[in-house]
């Protein structure tokens, strides 16, 4: 099969839905209202409550939300075939991420910025709320100190990545200073930032930075890392208007443009599809694609940290309820297409099914250097580009990806420290927050590596813990539109699959773990997995509760807890 009919049929589906389904979510079900105002102007701050362009913050929200994961999910998940991981792309795009996002996003600026462990103690219960808070807080543990280690390899694997990367703080801080406190015109600066970063990219790939074996009695990785980890605590605790949103903006226009050059590519060379559409000859010891398949892709169809970021800092910058649909819907389509254009990359870069073979020839293989290869290889056969500066951009792309993601992850995590403070009756502030969270992932980076990769020993959670989140957040929206008296069944179905799909996988790794004495995932993954089925129990208790009693809520007030009801 020809990739660019594939591409076509993608894009296609994923706009298709974006001006359909997602008029429908905002009409019917959110029932968006610009007359109501939102966070970002009730409690402006200039910190982390910012009334911001639609478009600036798509950007933000488009970048944190992506990370490497669309990219590493597909790579990894293309063993099967490309034909269910292009499937679960598509329709999760378009029916699951697209409704989540935005729905968490919805909710959040309905109840004053409020993220969604909050909003799950409010509307499902105290017990919901602390366990809720357990699995957010795992789950971006594994966010900050994996990511951490994605980046840094790639840095080390792609030295033409360095100038770019870091060159991009740089235009940032510019960019901030112009949008905000010159109030220079947004489509100039836009242009000049990213004329800017593009620049960095060719410097970066004319000279490269290659750093000693070891730096500071540290391997070169694990140097980067500690770099990281520092860069990341400073950007989540400056006022999000100065690095982190600039930051994100400014980098999602440059990765757009970057996928427009692979898919530009895509139409110009129009590479045939090598890889198996169904493979029935997996190599040995690969799991089974049901349920593995919907943990493997999250990002990219639906991932329950998109639920967080929705929560925990757009919805606190959001200018007014109708941009809700394009940052949240079309921040989903925009990860959506960059999965489909990883399969793409990794289903039609390689010039035989042979070479294909060979590259996958073990399940956790590819990824993103299959991604950076495959699409390298479309982008110089297509557009002309050099091999080397087109796994520059594309190397630049995932770094940039999973950076925003990283910074982002820091600032979410000081503020669920600070919310599991006020559970323990403990006011903590910013700056002790934020050193806890770094400590925490130190510890894990180095505590259990000495080259900072200790994180890695849990990341094979991170898929299900992902997963299980995304369904305890529809729970909690679910339980908010039935005392709303609202459809709830575009929530409900969603979230019974993935409810579904995500235990039968959890308890597939679990019977893994236990079988490989593995005690330390087979602990956590157990503590996951109870803390997530009693929070659903909960939540089904909520609803019930609520479907019997409706209870309709005066939406410019806090939500009595369940505790306070009659």
């Amino acid at each position: 099969m020809n990739s660019l009919v594939l591409a076509l049929i993608g894009i296609a589906m994923m706009l298709a839905g974006y001006a359909l389904y997602s008029k429908f979510l905002a009409g019917k079900i959110y029932g968006l209202d610009d007359s109501r105002p939102t966070p970002a102007h009730e409690q402006e701050d200039g910190v982390d409550f910012v009334p911001t362009n639609k478009y600036v913050l798509w950007g933000h929200h488009f970048t944190s939300v992506a990370g490497a994961a669309p990219i590493v999910g597909p790579a990894i998940a293309i063993i099967w075939g490309w034909f269910p991981a292009f499937l679960w792309v598509t329709i999760g795009t378009i029916f699951f991420a697209g409704m989540h996002d935005f729905g968490a996003l919805w909710a959040s600026v309905r109840h004053r910025g409020k993220s969604m462990g909050t909003l799950s103690g409010d509307y499902i219960g105290g017990r919901g709320r602390a366990l809720f808070l357990v699995i957010i807080f795992l789950l971006l543990l594994m966010v900050i100190a994996v990511f951490a280690v994605v980046i840094a390899n790639l840095l080390v694997s792609t030295p033409s990545a360095v100038i770019p990367t870091w060159g991009a703080i740089i235009v940032a801080l510019v960019i901030g200073q112009a949008i905000y406190r010159y109030k220079l015109s947004l489509p100039i600066v836009s242009v000049v930032g990213v004329v800017a970063l593009y620049a960095l990219i060719l410097l970066g790939d004319r000279y490269p930075i290659e750093l000693p074996e070891t730096v500071l009695g540290l391997s070169t990785a694990a140097f980067w890392i500690v770099v990281l980890m520092i860069y990341a605590g400073i950007a989540s605790i400056l006022p999000v208007w100065v690095l982190l949103q600039p930051r994100d903006y400014i980098n999602g226009l440059q990765l757009f443009i970057g996928l427009g050059i692979l898919y530009v590519a895509i139409l110009l060379s129009r590479p045939e599809i090598v890889a198996p559409a169904m493979n029935d000859d997996v190599p040995a010891g690969t799991p089974g694609l049901f349920p593995l398949l919907f943990v493997t892709i999250a990002c990219g169809a639906i991932s329950g940290f998109h639920g967080i970021v929705s929560s925990g800092t757009s919805s606190k910058q959001l200018d007014k309820e109708s941009d809700a649909r394009f940052v949240g819907y079309f921040g989903a389509v925009g990860e959506g297409l960059l999965a489909l254009g990883t399969i793409i990359a990794v289903s039609a870069g390689f010039q035989t099914a042979a070479q294909w073979r060979e590259l996958y020839d073990a399940f956790g293989k590819g990824g993103v250097p299959a991604f950076i290869e495959g699409g390298g290889n479309i982008i110089e056969s297509g557009v002309g580009l050099p091999s080397s500066l087109a796994a520059t951009v594309l190397a630049t792309m995932a770094v940039l990806f999973a950076a925003t993601t990283m910074d982002t992850g820091v600032r979410l995590h000081r503020f669920v420290t600070q919310e599991i403070g006020e559970l323990a009756g403990v006011r903590i502030p910013k700056g002790i927050a934020t050193v806890i969270v770094l400590a925490l992932a130190f510890g894990l980076a180095f505590g259990a590596s000495s080259d900072g990769t200790g994180g890695m020993l849990i990341w094979p959670l991170f898929g299900t813990t992902n997963q299980l989140l995304a369904a305890l957040t529809l729970s909690v929206i679910t339980v908010i539109l039935l005392r709303m008296r609202r459809n709830v069944l575009p929530i409900v179905i969603p979230l019974v699959f993935v409810l579904v799909m995500t235990v039968w996988a959890l308890a597939v790794q679990l019977g893994e773990f236990y079988a490989a004495r593995d005690w330390l995932l087979a602990i956590l993954g157990t503590i996951v997995l109870v803390a997530a089925l009693w929070v659903v129990v909960e939540a089904g208790m909520a609803m019930r509760r609520t479907a019997a009693h409706p209870e309709p809520i005066d939406e410019d007030e806090d939500a009595p807890s369940p505790s306070d009801r009659v």
